[in-house]
């Protein structure tokens, strides 16, 4: 190793998204790898929206591996990590930077020790992907550090050892998460199906109904699925595999109603299969169901899918709109039923892209109070009762690209010199 012994440091920071599924990964074959009992298909949100940044960094002054998620350090000691550490480790290249004078060769990055800080710009553990997008920013910056050979498909595959869905985040558009069949995982990978432009008229809005972590983690969610469910097996084996194929076709031609019904039922069954769990888990809520009956309200008056709806493993709903028209007109339904508290900033209410709520004609707080029932409510015997304060805030966005590298330093989460958080 070149350089000034002890004192100089490598860096690298990137940015990766994360995703949310259409077709939904729930259940393990194999616990240790995360090899997943079906395919599953996910929509990468736009990294301007919802991210993680992650800075990493090595030196010889390093004496142990550390972490900080969102400025508190973390322990390394978890079998996830240490998986991906192990995996890339083992695949690091020789690396100079002439500029500073730094050689690495392959063998010593065996011996030499990282400091990484992470920061997700949404709520950690709140079912919406942070530990997917953690964990693919986390493999992806690391392999760009350590000048490693492997494509993002491949890389993937090692992202997929610390959180399944990570996989999912290596790619923008939509992507494909194959289940694969070999006992090693080798074959079980995320494929992009399209990029993000292909698709670009749809819009998503997210209302996130609470940003506390959950009661259950995916992780023991899944565990208890498979050891009790009679459901899971039936949906794995007959019922996934003929909706990844429709689906596939959907995001292909662009045919929304199929896409919708295909994106709603999945998240319903996968939901039922949580509930016919023993004990059941209960990852929606009130707010979760009623925002469901605004949307199939609206679709039905249409005739025909306007909004597609989608829940991880939390009560927070996902909400693709066939077109920006239609995301405006989402919109004014959701501030209708979910007005935000009276002494709410309507700036921090709708975050995201806010150019939605201005297509929706609304301005400040008087125009959300001046909305009035949408027309499928207005025959109805008793109007939609508003729900204030159920949901925390909405996030709009839309389908994003993938993993990047940020040339900018005044990006980065550690301190140059001292290797430290900033």
């Amino acid at each position: 190793m070149g350089g000034e012994p002890e004192k100089w440091i490598l860096m690298l920071t990137a940015r990766t998204p994360t995703n949310i599924a259409v077709i939904k990964y729930w259940g393990k074959r194999d616990e240790t790898l995360i090899l997943p009992i079906n395919d599953s298909i996910s929509v990468t949100l736009d990294p301007g929206h919802l991210c993680t940044t992650t800075t990493v960094s090595v030196s010889p002054s390093f004496d142990h591996d550390r972490m900080w998620l969102n400025g508190k350090e973390i322990s390394l000691q978890g079998g996830r990590f240490q998986s991906c550490l192990r995996e890339i480790r083992a695949r690091a290249q020789d690396v100079e930077d002439k500029k500073k004078g730094i050689q690495i060769k392959k063998e010593d990055w065996q011996k030499l020790h990282l400091h990484i800080a992470s920061y997700n710009n949404f709520p950690t553990a709140a079912g919406l992907a942070s530990s997917a997008a953690g964990l693919a920013c986390l493999v992806f910056s690391l392999s760009k550090l350590m000048n490693l050979k492997e494509d993002n498909s491949q890389l993937s595959a090692i992202a997929r050892q610390g959180s399944g869905s990570a996989c999912r985040s290596l790619y923008g558009g939509f992507v494909k998460w194959v289940m694969g069949k070999e006992d090693n995982g080798s074959d079980s990978l995320a494929i992009q199906l399209v990029d993000e432009k292909h698709w670009d008229e749809l819009v998503i809005i997210i209302a996130v109904v609470s940003a506390r972590q959950k009661e259950t983690s995916s992780t023991s969610g899944m565990r208890d699925t498979v050891e009790t469910s009679g459901l899971i097996q039936h949906r794995a084996k007959e019922v996934v595999p003929k909706r990844v194929v429709q689906m596939e076709d959907a995001i292909q031609n662009r045919d929304f109603p199929s896409f919708a019904r295909l994106t709603c039922t999945d998240s319903n069954q996968f939901h039922a299969v949580c509930l016919d769990t023993y004990p059941p888990i209960f990852y929606m809520n009130d707010t979760s169901h009623r925002i469901i009956n605004c949307v199939e309200k609206w679709n039905r008056a249409e005739g025909m899918p306007q909004v597609a709806y989608t829940f991880d493993a939390g009560p927070n709903a996902v909400m693709i709109a066939r077109n920006r028209k239609t995301a405006a007109l989402l919109l004014q339904r959701l501030l209708y039923n979910f007005p935000p508290q009276s002494d709410t900033d309507l700036d921090s209410y709708v975050i995201g892209d806010k150019s939605i709520l201005k297509d929706a004609g609304i301005k400040d707080m008087k125009d959300v109070e001046a909305l009035t029932p949408p027309p499928e409510v207005k025959d109805s015997t008793s109007l939609t009762q508003k729900s204030k304060g159920d949901v925390n805030y909405f996030i709009c966005t839309r389908p994003g690209g993938g993993p990047v590298v940020l040339s900018d330093e005044t990006q980065a989460l550690l301190d140059p010199l001292t290797g430290l958080p900033k």
